[in-house]
């Protein structure tokens, strides 16, 4: 199986065939455009500005960045440089955590569901469940022999960030402070650490294709040298470069559903570079397999009737699962 990776340092002259995109599915990268999404200072004294302007990029953009959130400068570097070292190991003792098993709760792959794609993604990941950490550490990568400790910090912060950020987004939908808290359960969390080696042809392919995310909440560290993520906004394609010390905020399909289609879960894909390799850590908090999710009931009225049935998360991954990564909006089978 070590054929399917790519995170082999070896370097192609051309794109394989199996990652190359139908003409009518490339990023055509010309058309893409730049434009900032908003940058929200999380130390900001006034607790209800920083309420409006979540709600505000919710509504508008489904993404935004933070800053002065809690994690520093070092514990950031310290994830990025653990990840880096991780997908430079031989390939002998990476292999030891290969599986094209997507319930696999610790696992190396390259793709994203290379059992059912027709054309491959310009990506290798490692995917690891973080909570509760106790139950997982234990299958994490052994080497490099500082990354239990590292992630494992860095796991514990950044799942602190993340119901900070729900706090505020429940308040600007006019729910109470814990509400999201309280109706996703005892939230899993996920992590995805992403590399990208340099491809020989970007514009032929993706590091992801344009997709939405199924959980709740996504919280993304970008590779801070090479920018590579894109959203999908007002009818066109975003870039969104890398800001020094800023996580990248995404909503997901749950709060699209909980908030009765008020905030929207939108598309975005991940590209690639000619030259370097870019990296980058995906935190996923999602809520507990049992909880059942639909809008909330203070945000449906005769008025604006609830748009999706309720389900529960167990339901929706499966589903979600069972699909291509670019398929249709897996929401739209859950519309009443």
């Amino acid at each position: 199986m070590a054929e399917t990776l790519l995170s082999t340092g070896n370097r192609y002259e051309f794109l394989p065939e199996r990652y190359k995109r139908p003409l009518s599915e490339r990023p055509n990268l010309s058309l893409v455009v730049k434009e900032e999404i908003p940058l929200i200072d999380l130390e900001c004294p006034d607790r209800a500005k920083i309420v409006r302007q979540i709600g505000e990029a919710c509504r508008l953009y489904g993404f935004f960045q933070v800053i002065n959130h809690g994690i520093s400068g070092p514990s950031m570097e310290e994830i990025m440089g653990i990840g880096r070292e991780f997908f430079h190991l031989p390939m002998e003792e990476k292999m030891k955590l290969y599986s094209d098993d997507p319930a696999k709760k610790t696992r190396l792959s390259t793709s994203f569901n290379v059992k059912k794609e027709t054309v491959h993604n310009w990506r290798d990941y490692l995917r690891l469940h973080c909570y509760p950490l106790e139950e997982f550490v234990h299958d994490w990568p052994a080497s490099p022999s500082a990354f239990k400790q590292i992630v494992s910090k860095y796991c514990t912060q950044v799942r602190e960030v993340g119901f900070h950020i729900l706090e505020y987004i429940s308040e600007s939908l006019g729910l109470e402070r814990k509400y999201m808290e309280k109706v996703m359960g005892e939230q899993a969390q996920h992590m995805a650490m992403n590399f990208y080696p340099p491809c020989p042809e970007p514009d032929l392919t993706y590091g992801l294709p344009a997709h939405t995310d199924p959980n709740t909440l996504t919280i993304l560290l970008q590779d801070q040298e090479v920018a590579g993520l894109q959203v999908y906004c007002a009818g066109r394609w975003m870039a969104v470069d890398p800001h020094p010390g800023s996580f990248v905020i995404n909503i997901g399909d749950q709060i699209q559903a909980l908030s009765n289609g008020e905030y929207k879960s939108v598309w975005h894909r991940a590209i690639v570079n000619s030259d370097k390799e870019r990296i980058s850590v995906a935190s996923f908090l999602c809520p507990g397999n049992g909880a059942v999710i639909g809008p909330a009931k203070q945000l449906a009225s005769d008025e604006s009737p609830a748009i999706y049935r309720d389900f529960t998360y167990d339901e929706y991954y499966k589903k979600f699962w069972s699909r291509n990564l670019d398929d249709e909006h897996c929401l739209e089978l859950f519309k009443r």
